[in-house]
């Protein structure tokens, strides 16, 4: 048995192909459209800021970064607590990320929208993103949240999984 395939019956299922791998190929694009711009403010002489800036981006966060001398300013007028405070501030969809915070973490933040100022990986784990030390298990580390005079607990992890 033969199928006759006319002319404009060809161009139709050619053109819904194309337009099916169209759709396709920009699913990724979309996704990363639809989360916020983050602004990454750090010291220009760190490493570890610039190797967390390109986890960020890897997880499809765009991305603007300041290299300033001095970042705690920055951290002292957005309510950064000396405790939490780490190398590197960004702001993001209203929040403030402070330190070597998961990308996984960021985007749970930015769905559950909780009333605070941010959240926080204190000092430097071994095993954060950007803080990747090879032939070291990576260190347990909590993400603190926090407003105004009042953090807790917003999530453990072990280098990039959660526990």
């Amino acid at each position: 048995m033969q199928i006759d395939i006319s002319p404009t019956r060809r161009a139709l299922m050619l053109g819904t192909a194309q337009a099916f791998t169209a759709i396709a190929l920009a699913g990724p694009v979309a996704a990363t459209e639809t989360l916020p711009r983050m602004t990454v403010t750090r010291d220009p002489n760190c490493g570890c800021c610039g190797n967390w800036v390109e986890h960020i981006k890897s997880a499809g966060f765009p991305v603007d970064v300041i290299q300033v001398d001095d970042v705690l300013p920055l951290k002292t007028r957005l309510g950064v607590p000396e405790a939490l405070m780490s190398c590197h501030t960004a702001e993001i969809g209203g929040y403030v990320i402070e330190g070597h915070v998961p990308a996984e973490a960021v985007k749970r933040l930015l769905i559950e929208r909780p009333k605070a100022i941010g959240i926080a990986v204190p000092g430097m784990p071994v095993g954060s993103p950007g803080m990747e030390v090879s032939g070291q298990t990576p260190q347990p580390y909590e993400i603190a949240i926090f407003s105004a005079g009042k953090q807790h607990v917003f999530a453990r992890y072990r280098g990039l999984q959660q526990v």
